[in-house]
């Protein structure tokens, strides 16, 4: 009798094995040949450049594109042993077949290709937000939203920032830092200002800081400081003496008179800032530092600012050649336009 029960028990057991392979042997052949489920899934499905061949299947199964991740990997190593997932979106349906998701797969619906895209030094937002639109990062508008605000973004040193902006243009501009960047095609502004924000953070050294201490800035004023320098020197040699020169108008509280803040501020008024902020920019009307950097300064001018001479020039100008002359008096810097035609 008991080995009549075991038998019996055995064989329900098998029976339900059976019935339940044959059940998942019927819901995986489906999954795999595509329903027509007329309440499927829709899904996008975003491929990132640290996505890795797991990460994808695992996305599919969780968001109910496929049943099974491992079923799914199996599947692609069988019939696309050499298969490579691009980066961008993928719009994707419960009722698509395995093959045609593997076909979905090898074209996005919005790329995310990485683009090397170079930031040269001394580039402003303007130029910075066409090249991402001619290079389809983001688009320009896009760009200048995400530059105009801190908001989002967490680094210890956004906390020296002006708190009364009104009159600054883009709050972000003179820390994009300038450098070539692998980015990826239609990305969210604000990800490609992170990026740059980080660039401009690991280079942020405790010379920086010692200087901002010494001279009683804060980093805001001092990368300020740093653009003009950026757009005035036509060479790195000319640099430090252009800093002197600055410094040296600061510490009387004298203008800074520098051309170059009048083409950023006519940039800024064009573009719809209001007057005020054009003329807190322009360093003929306002009576120090411009209300904010005018472009976004690279490693070797910021060091020849920290690492400016120590001088008595309050002028300088180049000449046609393209050569620098500074003077300590009105006197001396009317003698040298004389000498060197200089426009």
């Amino acid at each position: 009798m008991k080995k009549t029960i075991k038998i019996a028990v055995v064989s329900v057991i098998a029976i339900a094995v059976l019935i339940g392979g044959m059940l998942l042997y019927n819901t995986v052949a489906k999954d795999i040949k595509g329903t027509e489920n007329k309440e499927a899934t829709d899904y996008t499905l975003v491929i990132g450049e640290n996505d890795f061949a797991y990460q994808v299947a695992e996305k599919l199964m969780n968001n109910g594109i496929v049943v099974d991740d491992s079923v799914w990997t199996m599947w692609m190593d069988r019939h696309y042993p050499d298969f490579t997932y691009l980066n961008g979106e993928y719009y994707l349906n419960s009722s698509m077949s395995y093959e045609e998701i593997a076909k979905n797969l090898q074209s996005p619906d919005i790329s995310h290709k990485l683009i090397k895209v170079a930031i040269p030094e001394g580039y402003n937002v303007f130029e910075i937000a066409e090249t991402l639109e001619k290079n389809g990062i983001c688009t320009a508008d896009s760009f200048y939203d995400a530059v105009s605000s801190t908001d989002g973004y967490d680094f210890e040193w956004l906390a020296d920032f002006p708190q009364d902006n009104k009159n600054i243009g883009f709050i972000l501009e003179g820390f994009l830092f300038p450098a070539t960047y692998d980015l990826p095609e239609n990305s969210d502004a604000a990800d490609v200002v992170e990026e740059m924000l980080n660039a401009f953070d690991t280079r942020f050294s405790s010379e920086i800081t010692l200087f901002c201490e010494e001279n009683a800035m804060t980093v805001y004023e001092f990368i300020t400081l740093c653009s003009i320098v950026q757009e005035e020197a036509l060479s790195l040699s000319s640099a430090e003496n252009i800093a002197s020169v600055l410094m040296n108008r600061l510490e009387r509280g004298t203008k800074l008179q520098c051309d170059v803040t009048y083409f950023y501020a006519k940039e800024l008024l064009d573009y719809g800032f209001s007057q005020d902020v054009y003329n807190s920019y322009y360093t003929y009307r306002c009576p120090a530092l411009p209300a904010g950097p005018i472009t976004n300064p690279g490693t070797e001018i910021i060091n020849a600012v920290i690492n400016h001479g120590d001088t008595d020039y309050m002028f300088f100008f180049s000449d046609l050649e393209g050569e620098f002359h500074f003077a300590s008096t009105g006197e001396e810097f009317e003698k040298l336009k004389k000498q060197y035609p200089w426009k």
